[in-house]
């Protein structure tokens, strides 16, 4: 189930307009392919997706937001 909710993940950020999502955005978009996801499952897997270098955390001062590694401006380019 974990490497579902990977690709599911995965494939919602190549999709989004937008180049950094909050967590709740991820949640919302693996539940509505796999409704039975939790959410710990769901951050497990995005973590893994950060470790794997797929995807970066990126902080604004007062939370924290996922983007897709090399999509849209960070701070690692």
């Amino acid at each position: 189930m974990m490497e579902e909710i990977k690709k599911a993940i995965l494939e919602f950020a190549e999709t989004s307009k937008k180049s950094k999502f909050y967590f709740k955005d991820l949640e919302k978009a693996v539940q509505a392919r796999i409704p039975e996801a939790k959410m710990r499952d769901i951050k497990k897997a995005a973590t893994e997706l950060v470790n794997e270098e797929k995807l970066i955390y990126f902080s604004t001062g007062s939370t924290t937001m996922y983007g897709l590694k090399g999509r849209g401006i960070t701070e690692d380019q």
